[in-house]
């Protein structure tokens, strides 16, 4: 399996959790400008904007140690673009699922709330 594979079976697993989690999916791998979000989806009362990182292992710390500050601006950006495109006037969150996949491991770890817009 290749890195795109690797990473679109995560997506694939993460979209999988959130139903499971009563999540709708709004919108996979919406683009805007340079970046995507990859899972928007409605749970309750708000609008979520879902990163998925997929890693083969713990090595390098959790996955969800990979969403950057920098990242984390850029996707505040891209759903401020959703929400105008869309009209939706949910309170959004930004949550990330951090997933382990290899051979001997899938596990699925759901970060609710991972991180807020810094003012």
């Amino acid at each position: 399996m290749n890195h795109i594979e690797f990473g679109k079976e995560g997506e694939r697993l993460a979209v999988n959790h959130l139903l499971s989690k009563n999540h709708s999916i709004l919108n996979l791998n919406y683009r805007y400008r340079r970046g995507e979000i990859d899972i928007i989806s409605e749970s309750g009362a708000f609008i979520v904007a879902t990163e998925v990182k997929t890693r083969q292992s713990r090595k390098h710390g959790s996955p969800a140690d990979a969403v950057s500050r920098s990242k984390q601006r850029q996707l505040v950006q891209i759903m401020d673009a959703y929400i105008m495109e869309s009209n939706n006037d949910k309170e959004v969150r930004f949550d990330v699922v951090s997933i382990i996949l290899n051979q001997y491991e899938a596990s699925i770890e759901h970060i609710e709330g991972a991180f807020y817009p810094l003012v």
